[in-house]
């Protein structure tokens, strides 16, 4: 119902801002901050006291989101419902048909067809201008050469024409192939043109098409009135297009027992809503009245016998040749069409931008669709039924049937490098670019691939019109006998070894993947990563359709690719194997067991080794050691990466080996494996250089003596001292934190590590000191010295290493920390509770709720209770969303709304990740899928 993306947006963020709600008859009906909302769902209908003039508004949407989330509420009607309620039932009332009058509707009628017919006269001597003068200076005219035309064919009551000449505007000149274009287009009108000359001698079934063309309107009384035909119609699929001032939607239905095709057209102005009755995926029982023609195609819905229900597969569907047999009969019946439907059965992408059936016969895809990953996604490479539209572009997929399951195509995307062909002859060309006033046209036959057409193309003297006639043939014959090439499929998928994921799950990712999550985008990229953490836990793998769209959202957010890599199956390495922005998930490795080391790939055997370390570390050890000299840099790195698993003295000698690499990556992983191993060789060597930098001198009082190392020596680099110190620091200094930094806790035992940190902090040299045991504590993992550091020595350390030894903290001593800072109003709490990874306790949980409904009451500025709510809304535990739901209903009477709405997301974020969670904890039977 949304007039566009950006309004469904804002939509889905009021709709957790609803008081009382409650549904009158088919009145449903909300207040939102003060705002009176209503929608009849019989219309629908809407209406809003919001200023807005977009129909429907936000409010109105968001009202049937919170419907369709939470059920109407059970509040009585209020007056101003029940009066829009009589004034809808007021307005619905028949009015007394007035009587017509025969006389002067035929009056009309006949005035409009004198002024049509000299509007086509002079259409006609314009086409024959532009052809007799040449096309090369249309081409450098643009727009400006057809809008005279085109305004005077408007003035002349024939709008279809005029729509179509103004068209021209946008192909002269532009792309490949521009004058083959604008020839066939000039060439068809040509044949509307000679069409309407011959009105009164065509079949009524043909003059209908040609008055369709030119823009005489049909009654929607007079189609009902016609014929029904009556069947279960299967809606394939739509698609809609914006040209500015309208917006068009176009659905193809399909009969199941007449195998008749049906186009239904809704037309919106800027700002309203499409008609939504005809679902894609869907079929019901009843009646459709055609609009009359030569081969008529768009219908009108006349009844419904039955719910819409979704179907298995569409019926009627077959081979490539059938379809274009069936193209070709359009054709020859209205040779004006430029597009039309086709049902292809058990079809499958190739490579280079085809659907191929079993026979081999293969169409190509239009510009925009010709990497259909969606299908790819859905079907694996293997065969399904595709709903499409053809022209000579290629075509435009609707949807597909994947095992019975509605799959609707992707969207286009820009495809500057599309491939088109002429699709007239290279001399017919010829002459209309020069002219034919300059290079008469006299041809007798034309040569349309194999085959020749022979005519007595126009009149004697008429060059224009002889060019004209042969090109509209030429341009019939062509399209109505494509033949389709001969191509191959892509390879199939590989079949699926783990169970798919609940299908609520998958819905629920789908709605973050397309933006549907409460909080905006802000909170989208936390939402999708805690989804992933959770399908991980439970095991299993995301429905293939949405693969397209989590593969992208990992491309662009480097931080989920772990846990895309392990729900994205082995469809999902087959995709990224065939788009290149997409390679990255080849590289990530899931946790798998080999049967052949040496013949896979480098993720297999880092997949292999996460597996082997928890395992069998020692397996894994021997592996990399016996391909290490034979190893890229690069795999030497990410495997060495795998023994904090498991990590042991059994891991050193390979470590020790690693120090000497060529590539700094596999030294600096080496070096922070050896940093984390108790007893190893290299933390006794810095062990022994930091007892030579500083000693504890008992004297009274007891002192630090500090003599930094003199130089950086080849020993030291080798260990992972870096001969570049950090800006802003001496040599010495930047040497002697090193060296404390590598230096293994445990060393300092004499004192307490606050005796250590005051002794420190009055020394010459308490900055490198306290920035070397900041570092080291957050390589070891050492809470007591972080905590230490921070009660007595955060003032002195530089801002990054700070925070990074908050990360050190045990969970619930930063929950502490960041409850205390919060409630004496300190500026870093929300960094500290941003830094804690949640689920928060619930000491820190109920201080931040009690905060904010503080902070509702009484800050002037409001972006600390949004900032603070953002936080909350994933760091939070989900079973606070009653509370914080009641919090949001309590401040909605007493506060400003711009204060209740990021209570109120937060309470809906945490609604959604409980039921997100729950989903993907439920049990369920699974099986495999194909």
């Amino acid at each position: 119902m949304a007039p566009d993306a950006a309004a469904l947006k804002r939509a889905r963020s009021v709709a957790g801002q609803f008081g009382p709600t409650g549904l009158l008859d088919d009145i449903l009906w909300g207040l939102c901050r003060g705002y009176q909302v209503a929608v009849d769902v019989s219309g629908p209908a809407f209406t809003c006291s919001c200023p807005s003039f977009k129909v429907p508004c936000k409010h109105a949407v968001g009202l049937l989101l919170h419907w369709a989330d939470s059920g109407p509420g059970t509040w009585p009607a209020p007056e101003w419902v029940t009066k829009w309620q009589t004034m809808r039932a007021a307005r619905a009332k028949p009015k007394e048909a007035s009587t017509p009058d025969p006389v002067a509707a035929a009056k009309r009628a006949r005035e409009r067809a004198e002024r049509v017919a000299g509007g086509m006269t002079e259409l006609r001597r314009w086409l024959d201008d532009q052809v007799g003068q040449g096309l090369a200076g249309l081409g450098r005219r643009g727009h400006q050469a057809f809008e005279p035309m085109a305004a005077r064919l408007v003035d002349a009551q024939a709008p279809g024409v005029a729509s179509a000449v103004r068209r021209l505007g946008g192909i002269a000149g532009i792309g490949p192939h521009w004058a083959d274009r604008l020839l066939g287009e000039l060439a068809v009108l040509h044949l509307v043109v000679a069409g309407h000359e011959r009105l009164g001698t065509l079949d009524p079934a043909t003059a209908a098409s040609v008055r369709s063309r030119i823009g005489f309107p049909t009654p929607t009384e007079e189609v009902l009135a016609g014929p029904r035909f009556t069947d279960r119609w299967q809606v394939l699929g739509q698609h809609d297009t914006d040209d500015g001032a309208l917006t068009t939607r176009r659905t193809w239905l399909h009969g199941s027992s007449t195998s008749r095709f049906a186009l239904v057209l809704s037309f919106a102005a800027p700002g309203q809503t499409l008609t939504a009755d005809l679902v894609p995926g869907t079929e019901f029982r009843g009646d459709l009245c055609f609009y009359p023609g030569a081969a008529p195609l768009r219908a009108l819905v006349a009844s419904r016998d039955s719910a819409a229900e979704p179907f298995g597969s569409p019926d009627g569907a077959g081979p490539v040749r059938a379809a274009l047999s069936r193209w070709s009969a359009l054709l020859a019946a209205e040779p004006f069409r430029f597009d039309g439907p086709m049902l292809l059965a058990d079809v499958m992408p190739t490579a280079d931008g085809f659907l191929v059936d079993p026979a081999g016969d293969a169409l190509p895809l239009a510009a925009g669709h010709r990497e259909p990953w969606w299908l790819l996604a859905a079907a694996g490479g293997r065969p399904a039924a595709v709903a499409a539209e053809w022209s000579p572009g290629g075509l435009r997929p609707l949807a597909a049937w994947v095992e019975g399951e509605f799959v609707p195509a992707g969207s286009p995307v820009p495809d500057p490098g599309a491939p088109r062909m002429a699709e007239l002859p290279a001399e017919m060309l010829a002459a209309a670019l020069v002219g034919t006033a300059r290079r008469p046209w006299s041809g007798r036959s034309v040569r349309v691939g194999t085959a020749s057409v022979e005519g007595d193309w126009g009149r004697p003297g008429e060059a224009s019109v002889a060019l004209l006639d042969a090109a509209v043939v030429a341009l019939t014959a062509r399209r109505a006998g494509f033949a389709p090439e001969g191509k191959a499929p892509v390879v199939a998928a590989p079949g699926e070894t783990s169970p798919p994921l609940p299908a609520a799950a998958g819905v629920r990712l789908g709605r973050i993947l397309r933006g549907g999550a409460p909080g905006g985008a802000h909170l989208e990229q936390e939402l999708l990563a805690q989804w992933l953490s959770a399908a991980v836990a439970r095991g299993g793998v995301v429905p293939p359709v949405l693969l397209p769209a989590l593969l992208d959202a990992a491309r662009r957010n480097t931080t989920v690719r772990p846990g895309v890599a392990r729900v994205a199956g082995r469809r999902g390495g087959w995709l990224a194997a065939q788009r290149a922005d997409w390679r990255w998930l080849l590289d990530e490795a899931a946790p798998v067991t080999l049967v052949d080391w040496s013949t896979a790939s480098g993720a297999e055997r880092l997949g292999h080794l996460i597996t082997l370390r928890r395992t069998d570390p020692a397996r894994a050890r021997e592996l990399v050691a016996g391909t290490w000299n034979t190893e890229s840099s690069e795999n030497r790195a990410r495997f060495l990466g795998t023994f904090a698993d498991g990590l042991s003295p059994d891991d050193e000698e390979l470590l020790e080996r690693a120090l000497d690499d060529r590539r700094k990556e596999v030294r600096q992983t080496a070096v922070e494996l050896l940093r984390r191993l108790p007893g190893a060789a290299l933390g006794q060597r810095m062990r022994q250089r930091a007892s030579v930098a500083v000693r504890l001198v008992l004297s009274d009082p007891p002192r630090l003596a500090v003599q930094p190392p003199e130089e950086c020596d080849a020993a030291l680099r080798r260990d992972g001292v870096g001969a570049s110190p950090v800006h802003g620091i001496g040599a010495g200094a930047w040497l002697l934190e090193e060296v404390v930094a590598g230096t293994p806790l445990g060393a300092w035992t004499e004192l307490e590590p606050s005796g250590y940190v005051a002794l420190a902090r009055g020394n010459d040299w308490a900055g490198p000191l306290l920035h070397g045991w900041a570092k080291a504590a957050i390589a070891q993992g050492e809470a007591r010295w972080a905590a230490t550091l921070l009660a007595a020595g955060a003032g002195v350390l530089r801002e990054a290493v700070r925070w990074d030894l908050h990360l050190v903290l045990p969970p619930d001593a930063l929950a502490r920390l960041a409850a205390e800072a919060l409630r004496a109003e300190d500026g870093s709490a929300h960094r500290l509770l941003a830094l804690h990874p949640g689920p928060w306790p619930e000491p820190l949980s109920v201080t931040v709720l009690e905060t904010i409904a503080h902070r509702a009451r009484t800050d002037r500025h409001t972006w600390q209770l949004g900032e603070l709510c953002r936080t909350a809304a994933v760091a939070m535990p989900p079973d606070y969303a009653d509370l914080t739901g009641r919090l949001a209903a309590q401040l909605e009477p007493e506060v400003d709304a711009s204060r209740v709405r990021p209570v109120a997301d937060l309470a809906r974020t945490l609604t959604f990740r409980e039921e997100m969670l729950r989903e993907l904890r439920a049990p369920e039977t699974v099986t495999p899928q194909r």
